[in-house]
């Protein structure tokens, strides 16, 4: 009798060191299945590019299983349910899927490990598992130096080899996508989704702009960062192969990542929930939130960081901890309304790293110095002395000569008023509060 087991895609689109999917193919038959869940499609969950991002990412991995002789079998509906049902159609006996820490996670492996099935997690959404390290005194690491020491030393696994050929067992049907309109209106400028995309953008990194990383990262004219956050977000590159082909200050980011997911499955409100209290009181000025959403807050460099995201589902990183500071110190609002909104937006919206940023950055999270606060005239001087980030993205300002374009309330006030651009909505140089 034929052994059949079941590949169950979840953030990790890919066939390329895929350990579930190298482990699945060892079976006669594999059932390689990825299932819509409609919290993803329609649900409070839903975002237009990331929901770009996922169909473009499924597509490509659909064509890669063909490529090998299997197929992606598209389900809707509830993961445990489906694979229920695929194992009771095809008599399979195993399930493979990766190891996700989530808290959505948690709930989706402890249903099917109740399915009777043999059920095997195993690594592939981060470089280092979640729990794997662990210092003397915890269950996780609170702070990032130690971890990212233990991180840089510890055993990596080895690549997992990438299947040479698949078959899926007779009569199964492999389904479509489902057909429902993209939630919203996806970024102009989104990258596209897939393996294969993604593998092109890592090529070409590697070629032009990775030995200057440490250089050119926080350089926003420059834009030469790798851009392959949505690709990690979705599994569409291995995280351990990009901390295999990195420079250091590369690895240092991709640990970064790794610590926050640890964080997050020892503390599994880290999205909802202060991680070390403060008692902040939060300004709660609705019209301040909207300018901040809307690139309207008449302090360029954070306009541009905000429209951004908007044209292109991403932003620097630089900018991104420009433009959270500004909201949490700056204008005293929750960081809960600004994880809301790159939630809304960011193509790699990674719900533990962004929310570990997000609290780094508002002194509730995991940082050493939760008083310090960055002062978005000084960052704009720093890492756009030019002006050129902001006159990419506000044109508003794009006459604005040099560095006078983040400073335009000092304009004469007749040029002022022909720029159509509003005035400070506070003061820069005075954070509204501390930790």
């Amino acid at each position: 009798m034929m052994s059949t087991s079941i590949m169950l895609f979840t953030r990790d689109l890919r066939v390329r060191d895929n350990p579930a999917l190298a482990a699945a193919c060892e079976a006669e038959h594999v059932v390689p299945v990825f299932v819509f869940d409609d919290a993803i499609l329609t649900g409070p969950f839903a975002a237009a590019n990331r929901v770009r991002f996922l169909r473009e990412s499924v597509a490509d991995l659909r064509r890669s299983l063909r490529e090998l002789g299997g197929d992606l079998v598209v389900r809707r509906g509830d993961p445990v349910a489906e694979v229920a049902r695929l194992a009771g159609d095809t008599g399979a006996r195993s399930l493979f899927l990766a190891d996700e820490r989530s808290a959505y996670g948690t709930r989706r492996l402890a249903g099917l490990r109740g399915l009777g099935l043999d059920v095997s997690a195993l690594p592939g959404i981060t470089v280092v598992p979640p729990g794997d390290l662990t210092p003397a005194n915890g269950d996780h690491y609170r702070v990032f130096t130690p971890y990212w020491r233990a991180w840089d030393a510890a055993r990596r696994r080895p690549a997992a080899k990438t299947p040479g050929r698949m078959r899926l067992p007779p009569g199964v049907e492999p389904g479509r996508p489902p057909a429902d309109p993209v939630p919203g209106s996806p970024s102009p400028g989104l990258a596209p989704g897939g393996e294969r995309a993604g593998r092109a953008r890592l090529a070409a990194w590697l070629r032009d702009d990775a030995a200057d990383y440490e250089h050119v990262r926080d350089d926003l004219a420059a834009d030469r960062t790798s851009r392959l956050s949505p690709y990690l977000k979705f599994g569409c590159l291995s995280p351990l192969e990009l901390a295999a082909a990195g420079p250091e200050g590369f690895r240092r980011q991709l640990a970064w990542r790794d610590f926050h997911h640890q964080v997050a499955a020892a503390f599994p409100a880290l999205p909802r929930s202060d991680y070390r209290p403060r008692g902040r009181r939060w300004n709660r000025d609705r019209d301040a939130l909207d300018a901040w959403r809307d690139g309207m807050t008449g302090i360029p460099i954070v306009d541009a960081g905000m429209r951004q995201l908007r044209a292109e589902g991403f932003m620097h990183n630089r900018a991104r901890l420009i433009t959270a500071t500004f909201l949490t110190r700056h204008l005293g609002i929750d960081w809960r309304a600004g994880l809301r909104h790159f939630g809304d937006w960011l193509a790699d919206g990674d719900i533990a790293d962004n929310a570990g940023n997000w609290q780094w950055v508002a002194g509730t999270g995991n940082s050493t110095r939760p008083g310090q606060v960055m002062n978005p005239l000084r960052q704009a001087s720093r890492f756009d002395p030019g002006g050129d980030y902001v006159r990419r993205y506000v044109p508003e300002l794009a006459g604005i000569e040099r560095s006078g374009v983040h400073r335009p309330w000092t304009l004469p006030a007749a040029r002022r008023r022909g720029l159509g651009y509003p005035p400070p909505i506070t003061d820069p140089d005075r954070p509204a509060s501390g930790p």
